[in-house]
């Protein structure tokens, strides 16, 4: 794998995923000749990341009269190998950072072969619904991602 600033030492950021979900490439997300466009990751990455927060309890404790949520403050992908209509990709999601009032996912995808094709990284940010202003996350919160 190239050099990805946000990857320190990639066997051992590697080694510390454990929730995936897995992703075909349909092909409305593809080109004419097959190729997944440059798009489709960050639909696969709000995928999985949906389903991963679902998986620790984070929609439960949103869902409850709570005056902040979780927004998503930036997005990025790094492409490694071609990926084409129709692959079966495996997709990882886990807890990089945890600050204040935001933290860090990371990203990876495997193909097949189990090799990445993608990795990618994400702030999310706590803010509150009325103002829009970042809020520190709540410690129900904190301690379900601090487990992860």
């Amino acid at each position: 794998m190239k050099k990805i600033s946000y990857i320190e030492k990639p066997e051992e950021w590697e080694k510390d995923f454990m929730f995936h979900v897995p992703i075909k490439v349909r092909f409305s997300e593809t080109d004419m000749f097959g190729h997944m466009n440059n798009t489709a990751p960050f639909i696969y990455f709000e995928e999985a990341r949906i389903e991963f927060m679902k998986s620790i309890g984070i929609f439960d404790i949103a869902s409850s009269e709570m005056e902040s949520i979780p927004v998503v403050a930036d997005l990025q992908c790094d492409f490694h190998q071609q990926i084409y209509f129709d692959d079966q990709l495996t997709l990882y999601v886990k807890v990089n950072h945890i600050g204040t009032t935001s933290y860090d996912l990371h990203y990876m995808a495997l193909n097949r072969s189990q090799q990445p094709c993608l990795t990618g990284r994400g702030r999310i940010v706590q803010i509150n619904q009325d103002t829009g202003k970042p809020v520190e996350i709540p410690q129900e919160i904190k301690g379900l991602l601090v487990t992860k």
